[in-house]
């Protein structure tokens, strides 16, 4: 495993952001009610999935020839393979999320790939301090670029708190800063998941071997207690517990004076070991991903057309799989734009190949689409924000990162 690990436990801890692939929702009080359009009240919800997600995965590009010799066999959608969904004939999306498949087809599903933040280390702690502050480094800023894009935001009719939320959880650095936040999260937490014991088990095999067969053991027995269908009902725990923090999320931003911001996460796509991208750890956390996607979808109807959901994670990983069946951490990814502000039923990518040469460092996918530029699109484009602000308040000194065109409209 990569050391790197440590401090996103490190962060994660420190946050106190989720348990068990469960995250804590952030709602906005004190938002404009109208945003630049008189008729309109536009929407933004950014869903963070934290433990950098593997885009070539999830998105692979099974048209691409040198997909198939990097992945070997954990290549899905080539050679007469299962497994992807199709999309325009270059890229597929992995089979397990046909609810995000069916919003591509539909035209309201974005997708976005070989893209990255300006981080290119690979610490979780820094990369996802830098997609939360919109800074072109980690430890830049002490607040987050979606609490300056609320202060940003054209002024309309000022929106009261939101009533009725159940204060719990902290605010993560996207939404830390000036602008005011309010809480919520599901009263009841999940149980702790497998992937929680597996990174602790991974932390105590580096710093405790003793301890770490202590874990191992009590974890087999576990798993032999709970019997065969164990990693089922855990799948399905996940995809229930988030499915309901989206669910409550978007009902909260539906509501007529509910807030027009919100912050989801995500744990759990850290996948070192047994990635499992067409059966296991990874086509679970995507199963459980859409079905939280289609509670968003479903609980944002009547507001569905004023919406933009982004899904995003800290960095990739490696183009090749690592000695564990998994991969470590890399560079560019893919995203997802959702909503029916979207301008979707598309892949919007520059493809910068995966052959040797073309490998960032050897080794990852390598970036070429700016994160800043797509969270300026949607900033100009669905929330009027003009650009001079975006590059001296909203993103600092990112006056070289043009707002991508035709994300919404």
């Amino acid at each position: 495993m990569d050391s790197s690990c440590a401090d996103f436990r490190r962060a994660q801890m420190s946050r106190r952001l989720f348990l068990a692939s469960a995250g804590a929702f952030v709602a906005w009080a004190g938002m404009p009610r109208q945003g630049f359009a008189a008729t309109r009240q536009p929407r933004l919800l950014t869903v963070v999935l934290r433990g950098a997600m593997d885009g070539l995965a999830v998105v692979p590009p099974v048209g691409d020839g040198q997909y198939e010799s990097l992945r070997g066999e954990f290549a899905i959608g080539v050679s007469g393979r299962q497994g992807v969904l199709p999309l325009d004939g270059f890229f597929g999306l992995n089979a397990a999320l046909p609810g995000l498949h069916g919003l591509y087809a539909a035209g309201d599903a974005l997708i976005i790939h070989a893209a990255a933040t300006p981080y290119r280390d690979r610490s979780h702690f820094d990369g996802q301090d830098v997609l939360e502050s919109g800074m072109a480094g980690p430890r830049g800023s002490a607040s987050g670029w979606m609490n300056r894009l609320a202060e940003a935001m054209p002024r309309g009719e000022a929106v009261g708190p939101v009533s009725g939320l159940a204060a719990s959880q902290t605010v993560p650095l996207i939404l830390r800063g000036a602008a005011p936040t309010l809480t919520w999260a599901p009263p009841l937490l999940p149980p702790v998941s497998g992937d929680t014991a597996q990174r602790l088990l991974a932390l105590y095999q580096a710093s405790d071997p003793d301890l770490a067969q202590a874990l191992a053991s009590g974890i087999a027995v576990d798993l032999q207690a709970a019997g065969s269908d164990a990693e089922i009902r855990r799948a399905r725990s996940m995809a229930e517990a988030f499915s309901n923090l989206a669910a409550g999320s978007a009902r909260l931003v539906a509501a007529e004076d509910g807030p027009r911001i919100a912050v989801l996460s995500y744990d759990g796509w850290d996948t070192h070991i047994s990635e499992g991208a067409e059966e296991g750890r990874l086509a679970n956390l995507l199963t459980a991903l859409d079905s939280g996607l289609m509670a968003l979808r479903e609980e944002l109807d009547p507001v569905w057309d004023d919406t933009v959901i982004a899904v995003v994670t800290e960095f990739g990983r490696t183009a090749r799989i690592n000695g564990s069946d998994g991969t470590d951490h890399g560079t560019a990814t893919a995203a997802f734009l959702l909503g029916g502000a979207v301008k979707g039923g598309r892949v919007l990518a520059d493809w910068p190949g995966l052959g040797d040469g073309q490998l960032l460092d050897g080794r990852d996918l390598a970036p070429t689409i700016d994160l800043r530029s797509v969270f300026k699109g949607i900033a100009r484009d669905h929330l009027g924000v003009d650009e001079r602000t975006l590059a001296s308040a909203v993103f600092p000194d990112s006056l070289g990162i043009r707002p991508l065109d035709g994300l919404v409209g």
